[in-house]
């Protein structure tokens, strides 16, 4: 206790980086410090915005809705338990404005679009250094494109599971955390929510 003292007294005389502490970043966030909200923002924003792509399935959307995100964290700072972790939070907000949106979208008569694989098969090139061949670049396109077709046509809460789980690969105690279910509860739909993907996806390749 007196070394986390000492580390926060200390707090103003450090240059704030992403590789701050997490415990010394919310010392600051908790203070009101600008320059903690812009590190917070630097550090998660990528993250957070991806998870949105995914989710909706529109570049314009989740970058909209990241600004949104973000802005509710930085007034919401003080609800945040000391003992929970950022990341997690984040994502629980993430994911209650995200289910939102889609619900509101979906009033609107619009769904996802077809730019959720485009825009994640840039990324991967990119991640590969584009060191593919043309033709197995291709089938990789292919199948990714299916599998992003088949996450879009769960319904929402699945979709979330799906994502968080399989695409963000976070923890089942994260996701419990996030979605405030319990374990076998989060374990139950996620199971029925891959057993439906799979479906999706025979349907698809049999097209």
């Amino acid at each position: 206790m007196e070394n986390v003292t000492s580390d926060v007294l200390e707090l103003p005389r450090r240059a704030l980086t992403e590789s701050t502490p997490e415990h010394l970043l919310i010392a600051r966030l908790r203070r009101g410090d600008a320059a903690a909200f812009e590190v917070l923002v630097r550090t998660h924003q990528d993250r957070v915005y991806d998870f949105c792509v995914r989710m909706l399935g529109d570049r314009e959307e989740a970058f909209d809705l990241t600004q949104e995100i973000f802005i509710s964290v930085h007034r919401n700072l003080e609800k945040f338990r000391a003992d929970a972790k950022l990341t997690t939070w984040l994502y629980r907000i993430a994911r209650n404005h995200c289910l939102n949106r889609l619900k509101h979208l979906k009033r609107r008569g619009r769904g996802v679009t077809d730019e959720y694989g485009e825009l994640n098969e840039l990324s991967i090139t990119q991640s590969l250094g584009g060191t593919e061949a043309p033709d197995e670049n291709l089938v990789r396109k292919k199948s990714r494109e299916l599998v992003h077709k088949a996450i879009e046509q769960l319904d929402e809460e699945q979709r979330a599971l799906v994502v968080l789980r399989d695409v963000e690969g976070l923890s089942y105690e994260e996701i419990m955390e996030i979605t405030e279910l319990p374990e076998g509860t989060v374990k139950s739909r996620l199971h029925r929510a891959r057993e439906k993907l799979a479906g999706i996806l025979e349907r698809l390749e049999g097209h």
